[in-house]
């Protein structure tokens, strides 16, 4: 059994622990990967000095001593070689030549993967923690805010938003249903700091006559998706967010973050990235003000 980002849990999957252990490495956070390295560097050497006891043959080590042994393995498999212990039999000099091979294949494996993490792109682009709904011009529209948390600028962004919702079809059977949202605007030439992003509830609209009732009903959840292109790595970013039901602010707005300073200049302020604003119930829009 395992646990999705998206919430899913997954069962009866088979796992595949050495055919992704370098996908499982990319992804696991850097403690994670140096306590990875290191444990299997120490098993190796203890497997070795196994062998070293059991061979014998190693000048400079007691007999029967492990602690000799693992650190005679540790400095073959280090290329250290301090001298003051060195093999004299055939068996332990092909200990030591088959050692030698995996002391290569270990370090080239580790170095490839510190280098692969090292180049990896990784995005720091931040959305808000809610979903807001409430009248524009007169039209109830899904309001959310993505920004990029990094002094660079994520060029040829691209944003993509869907509803899934759960509806019961004529057979009964209980199905998903994943629905794009059609936004105002779908690309930015440059996502910097802020980019709020707009959905207009018409009778087009996958939206169109949903309550908090009926979205919590329906357990209706909204997933947005952001890629693009990092200015100063050159290399490809995404990032997404999954909103519930309950992450819907029904009567609110994303506070104005953008204001006019006396000298001209445009201020942004980030403190209030992911503040929301209540809105007045309209006709229209009969809801009342967000908590």
């Amino acid at each position: 059994m395992s646990a999705l980002d998206d919430g899913i849990v997954v069962v009866g999957a088979t796992p595949h622990p050495v055919r992704d252990a370098y996908h499982s490495l990319l992804r696991m956070r850097w403690p994670g990967v140096l306590l990875t390295i290191a444990l299997i560097f120490l098993a190796a050497n203890a497997i070795f000095a196994l062998l070293f006891m059991a061979v014998g043959g190693v000048t400079g080590a007691r007999d029967g001593s492990l602690r000799d042994a693992f650190f005679f393995s540790v400095q073959t498999l280090g290329t250290v070689g301090y001298g003051a212990m060195y093999p004299t039999s055939t068996g332990a000099n092909v200990l030591v030549t088959a050692e030698s091979i995996v002391g290569v294949i270990l370090t080239a494996l580790a170095t490839g993967i510190v280098f692969a993490r090292f180049s990896q792109t990784t995005s720091r682009l931040v959305f808000t923690s809610k979903v807001c709904i409430a009248p524009m011009d007169g039209v109830p529209t899904v309001m959310l805010r993505v920004g990029n948390d990094r002094e660079s600028t994520i060029v040829e962004a691209s944003i993509r938003v869907v509803m899934i919702r759960t509806i019961t079809t004529q057979e009964g059977m209980l199905f998903y249903r994943m629905v794009d949202l059609p936004l105002q605007r779908d690309r930015s030439l440059a996502l910097s700091r802020s980019w709020t992003v707009l959905h207009v509830i018409d009778e087009k609209s996958p939206l169109f006559g949903l309550t908090p009732e009926s979205c919590a009903l329906h357990e209706v959840e909204i997933t947005a998706s952001v890629t693009g292109t990092d200015d100063t790595s050159l290399q490809p970013v995404h990032a997404r967010r999954r909103y519930e039901a309950k992450d819907i602010a029904w009567g609110a707005r994303p506070a104005d973050v953008l204001s006019e300073l006396p000298d001209g200049r445009i201020q942004l302020d980030v403190v209030k990235f992911d503040q929301i604003i209540p809105t007045q119930p309209t006709e229209a829009f009969p809801y009342p003000k967000a908590d």
